[in-house]
């Protein structure tokens, strides 16, 4: 019995330490994550900065130069600018002592270079063309700024290399995570293994003592009355500790399985089933025969001999191998990490494996994003700085080039040439500020602007531009709030997009602009990293052409990137609507679908003092009860949606496809409303497969959800008038008022 009582005492002890390990990693990885938050927040405030110093030294030496007052104008612009974005670094670093010095000595060299840049200003202002040539000549701004450029680097560097530290660190900490877990279940067996040995032994030897002579009967009754007392005492908290670890195996977030050199599965966990889709009764075959599986590239196939479950059943231990599961029908990939451990005998012969999966499909979703946002903001640095240099000196060239033009009226073939000079400088120009515009550089003129007016004016100019093939409609709230922005940007941007449809639509089209408030809430800035909770005004421009493919989404917003042929796009125009929405506060986004179309939603600040009408608090959304059956092919929108729903009190049935769906309702499931996506792949859309049930179940309730406006969905002809739709992104509270209103409540 004290045998019994070691083990399971040394067993819990440990258990207690691995799962203390455990913790103790959590909360260091969520400082990580803290901490990472803090570091992209100082290098997009650096971002914001680093264009800034050039600007205020250009602008000035431009004034100097030219004596034009749009240069004043853009100094003293980029010089509030400037000291703002230094008041918000300076904020950002004051936790890294080290790096608070180093912008606080640069803010000094800020203030000087931005005091010569005005003293510069003054004296041309005052006819002092010495005393602004003898400043110029003096280098000392531009010096200060290269040094402030200088100073930014050190603290990108720096910022770059803690961020690469914890970036390391955090993958370090997720495989100890999991060499945790698997080390848990390891001592789970190997506990449940001694006990059963030690409690085996113990009735043997009980029995030997029963047997061994009737002369000692009564002294024997005593003490097997006592041994079974013990017994009963250490199998009681075998149980007990059978079923916390029962609990904790049961409850872990990741994914195991424990099969045998067969393959066939002896043990998993509920994890199993939401994370590798895996069945009871499921073979390692049958649920590899569910994917196509590939190297973390998403691109090399997985030979089989690589396989996570061929490797340990070959003997070999391993942590952190990362591979990518393509499910062959509907769900979208899944990016998953496994480590494995063999099984032996008293022998040391392999008898089975032990695999630990932890999904990390929304990480490195969260990471391509980040990645995108990096090289546009790249790209941006390096236009943006070239760019405003160029159109410094296109401003000296097209300047004399207008003189030589009046001065050589006299010499027609002269006269020619310097026209076709000036021409192609103003060519020059128009690039320039396209490029200006994508790096978020361009010299904004904004005021406060009707939205609505603005895109009833720009759809009369698009008729003839556009043709008669593309027919042109509109759906304009009437209480939407005005927009600070520039509009002549604005009018830019519409015309873009409205060339881009029409050149996706070569056989003719709809074309469709839409106005409305709308709030974004936290949720969705937990996933678009760039943008900032609040209010804001909704412009949306949907066409019914032939869509975009995720790859092209990705780029889009390139500069010189198209899909045009050569001669019939520069590749700016989108570049060029994106720096503008960014540079003006706003957000973009792109929802589209190959074959269906696309839109593009602009989201921009309505103007400040405006007088707003405070709406309602809104009543809390009603709980329910009934069973939701949830179609969706994004596997992160399907588990968010999950989550909501549970929280609303609803039950939910998800899958990925109108297959997998009709596959329930024929077995018999039992639900009470099918919310769908419109467009999925596989060949059966939304409103297909709500037909489809209906003839199996007539009188089913349907919400329809998708990421196109419902104007633009009705006017693409995919849904009749009065159906319900739930167009993304939406909020809690929508989303149980639509359900509510589905459901007949």
């Amino acid at each position: 019995m004290a045998s019994q009582r070691l083990i399971l005492g040394s067993g819990l002890a440990i258990l207690l330490v691995i799962s203390a390990a455990s913790i103790g990693l959590d909360v260091k990885s969520r400082s990580e994550i803290d901490s990472v938050d803090r570091t992209l927040r100082i290098l997009k405030c650096i971002s914001d900065a680093r264009p800034l110093p050039r600007g205020v030294e250009s602008a000035a030496r431009g004034f100097a130069l030219t004596g034009d007052t749009s240069f004043a104008d853009e100094f003293r612009e980029q010089s509030v600018a400037l000291t703002a974005a230094f008041d918000e670094l300076t904020n950002a670093v004051k936790s890294a002592p080290e790096e608070a010095r180093l912008i606080a000595g640069t803010r000094g060299q800020v203030d000087r270079a931005i005091a010569l840049g005005a003293e510069l200003i003054r004296l041309r202002t005052a006819g002092d063309t010495a005393g602004a040539a003898a400043l110029i000549s003096a280098d000392e701004s531009r010096s200060l700024m290269d040094k402030v450029g200088t100073a930014l680097d050190r603290l990108v560097t720096e910022e770059r290399r803690l961020l690469g530290i914890r970036t390391d660190q955090s993958k370090t900490n997720g495989r100890l995570l999991l060499a945790i877990d698997l080390a848990g279940v390891a001592m789970i067996l190997l506990l449940a293994v001694a006990l059963t040995v030690t409690a085996r032994r113990a009735s043997r030897e009980l029995q030997g003592a029963l047997s061994a002579t009737k002369a000692t009967n009564l002294s024997l009754e005593g003490k097997v009355a006592e041994r079974t007392k013990d017994l009963g005492a250490a199998l009681e908290g075998l149980r007990r500790s059978t079923s916390v670890m029962e609990t904790t195996f049961r409850s872990m977030a990741e994914a195991v399985l424990v099969i045998d050199t067969e393959g066939i599965v002896l043990l998993s966990n509920p994890a199993a089933e939401k994370v590798l889709r895996y069945k009871p009764g499921m073979t390692v075959r049958q649920l590899r025969a569910m994917s196509n599986v590939f190297q973390s590239d998403g691109v090399t196939p997985m030979q089989a001999d690589d396989m996570p479950s061929a490797r340990a059943l070959r003997g070999e231990e391993f942590d952190g191998l990362e591979f990518i599961a393509k499910p062959i029908r509907g769900t979208a990939a899944m990016h998953l990490v496994v480590s494995g451990r063999p099984l032996r005998d008293g022998d040391d012969a392999v008898t089975g494996a032990a695999l630990i999966y932890h999904d990390i499909t929304a990480s490195r979703e969260t990471e391509h994003k980040l990645q995108q946002a990096q090289k546009l903001d790249a790209i941006g640095k390096l236009t943006g700085g070239v760019a405003h240099d160029f159109n410094n000196m296109l401003t000296v060239i097209t300047g004399t080039t207008e003189t030589l033009v009046d001065s050589l009226r006299s010499q027609p073939k002269l006269a020619q040439t310097a026209e076709l000079i000036d021409r192609a400088a103003e060519r020059c120009r128009e690039l320039i500020q396209h490029l200006l515009a994508f790096a978020r550089r361009q010299p904004l003129e904004p005021r406060t602007v009707d939205i609505n007016g603005t895109v009833v004016d720009i759809a009369k100019l698009l008729r003839p531009t556009l043709g008669e093939q593309i027919e042109i409609s509109s759906v304009l709230a009437s209480d939407v709030a005005s927009v600070h922005i520039d509009p002549s940007q604005l009018a830019n941007s519409l015309l873009n997009m409205a060339i881009n449809a029409r050149d996706a639509m070569p056989n003719g089209g709809k074309l469709l602009f839409e106005t409305s408030n709308i709030v974004l809430d936290d949720a969705y800035a937990a996933v678009n990293p760039d943008i900032t909770p609040g209010r804001y005004v909704l412009l949306a421009v949907s066409d019914t052409g032939t869509g975009m493919s995720h790859a092209v989404q990705d780029k889009v917003f390139e500069p010189f990137f198209t899909t045009k042929e050569v001669g019939k796009g520069s590749g700016l125009g989108m570049s060029m609507v994106y720096g503008f929405v960014k540079q003006s506060g706003g957000h973009i986004k792109i929802y589209s679908e190959e074959g269906h179309g696309t839109t593009i939603k602009l989201y921009l600040p309505p103007a400040r003092g405006q007088v707003e009408v405070e709406a309602p608090a809104p009543e809390p959304p009603r709980r329910g009860s009934e069973v939701i059956l949830v179609v969706e092919d994004d596997q992160l929108v399907r588990n968010y949606v999950v989550t909501q729903l549970g929280s609303l009190g609803y039950k939910t049935i998800a899958v990925p496809d109108a297959r997998a769906a009709l596959a329930l309702v024929d077995k018999g499931e039992k639900f009470d409303l099918l919310f769908t996506d419109v467009i999925m792949p596989g060949g059966m859309n939304g409103r297909q497969l709500a037909d489809e049930v209906r003839k199996r179940r007539p009188g089913i309730k349907v919400l329809y959800t998708s990421g196109y406006t419902e104007n633009a969905i009705v006017h693409h002809g995919r849904l009749d008038q009065g159906v319900l739709l739930l167009a993304k992104p939406y909020r809690k509270a929508q989303l149980a008022s639509m359900l509510q209103q589905a459901l007949g409540e």
